[in-house]
């Protein structure tokens, strides 16, 4: 409905910030990554979505349409409201929620203040094929998709490992020479762990 805002900043705080458009100061609510990307300048353009409820009309504002268009990809998760989807931005930037989309790095949404377990495994599972497909993006979970980072996996895990152990040192040899054999990958964990 409002696409972006452009006119006069009049205040500005690290959640929110009042645009003087034509006589008509509107309040936006942003995200930190929003406001340390806003200069300090008169003039302003922000790009917004409109938020609309029985009980409020809620404008939010971002600094560029990859922003904006994270927001609206998280909110349309059963459970994700606009104050959490601000809060992942605020932790986060949208290059770093997208890209922890796109690799099933629950952990990294896990981090975000509020953000439990169930709920962060719901936004991959509801959002991953969307970012894939929107940004084009190669299929990567935490650096290990391929099926010999997998049974490597698998292996360590009945040698006794944790997975979340395993993970992060499986990730780093995959990623260093992602075309090991299952036994090269397991040898230079050990090694590692």
């Amino acid at each position: 409905m409002i696409a972006h805002i452009q006119g006069k900043l009049v205040e500005k705080n690290p959640t929110d910030v009042v645009i003087d458009c034509n006589g008509v100061g509107y309040f936006l609510n942003i995200s930190l990554h929003t406001y340390s990307r806003i200069p300090d300048k008169e003039q302003l353009k922000l790009y917004t979505h409109l938020h609309i409820r029985e009980d409020a009309h809620t404008l939010f504002g971002f600094a560029d349409k990859s922003e904006r268009d994270i927001f609206r990809l998280l909110i349309s998760v059963s459970g994700i409201g606009t104050s959490t989807a601000r809060t992942m931005l605020s932790s986060l930037t949208p290059v770093q929620v997208r890209d922890a989309i796109a690799s099933n790095d629950v952990a990294a949404i896990q981090s975000i203040k509020g953000i439990g377990a169930k709920t962060a495994q719901r936004v991959i599972l509801d959002l991953k094929d969307k970012v894939l497909k929107i940004y084009d993006l190669e299929e990567t979970a935490s650096g290990h998709k391929g099926t010999n980072g997998e049974e490597a996996l698998s292996a360590l895990e009945v040698l006794g490992f944790t997975r979340k152990q395993s993970e992060k040192v499986v990730d780093k040899i995959t990623k260093e020479a992602p075309d090991l054999s299952v036994e090269d990958i397991i040898k230079n964990a050990l090694k590692m762990l």
